[in-house]
């Protein structure tokens, strides 16, 4: 056969081993490459839960007995003051007590829900039971001993004014009520751990203090 120049082929063992080797190669690389993805998996996975764990914890923060006594009681404290605020649109009749009373809704309102959060975040229920919280034990007065508190007889009265009477009630049902919150909010300054809750309990101070100095001047005035 002219022209035509035979090649010479491995013996068959040689190209059935040749072949096994590539193919136990390909396996072992495949293997690696799965297992450097799933171990890459796993450690994103575990460090996105220590940042969540780490998150949560910086959230709720360090805190004490006084930091969550303060929260407990400040809750129903601005909860009223929100209840006593709200009588105001349709029975004041001085412009500077609706504005003020529209101020304070403003104020109290979201930190209600910021205490409600840091609560939360430390575990603790919004309501502490009634012997763990004196102030809301009420005396033959129908008053607590929680500072400022106003008793269903003082809220009743306070409904049923209207005009130049709700507004003499108000400013002087508040300036009690103010001073109630501001003396919680400095033992919570001089007791509290958590930073964030005594950084709270300054503005309540500093705020509630300015409001009651002008409900001052207009329960003088009216």
């Amino acid at each position: 056969m002219t022209g035509f120049t035979r090649v010479p082929r491995r013996p068959l063992h040689r190209r059935l081993a040749l072949v096994g080797a590539v193919a136990a190669g390909g396996l072992l690389l495949a293997g690696c490459g799965g297992s450097d993805g799933m171990e890459g998996t796993d450690h994103t996975s575990a460090k996105e839960s220590a940042a969540s764990e780490a998150t949560a914890s910086s959230a709720a923060g360090a805190f004490n007995d006084a930091d969550v006594s303060f929260a407990q009681m400040m809750i129903p404290h601005h909860e009223q003051a929100l209840e006593m605020a709200g009588l105001a649109d349709d029975r004041a009749s001085n412009a500077r007590i609706k504005s003020l009373a529209g101020q304070i809704e403003k104020a109290q309102d979201p930190e209600i829900v910021t205490l409600k959060s840091w609560l939360k975040g430390w575990g603790k229920p919004e309501k502490a039971p009634s012997d763990e919280m004196p102030g809301m034990r009420h005396g033959a007065s129908g008053k607590g001993d929680m500072g400022g508190m106003m008793s269903e007889e003082d809220m009743r009265k306070l409904e049923a004014a209207k005009g130049p009477a709700f507004d003499r009630a108000f400013a002087s049902m508040m300036i009690d009520h103010h001073k109630g919150a501001i003396a919680m909010a400095k033992d919570e300054k001089k007791n509290g751990r958590n930073a964030k809750a005594k950084e709270l309990a300054d503005d309540v101070v500093k705020n509630q203090s300015t409001e009651v100095a002008t409900l001052r001047t207009l329960l003088d005035r009216l």
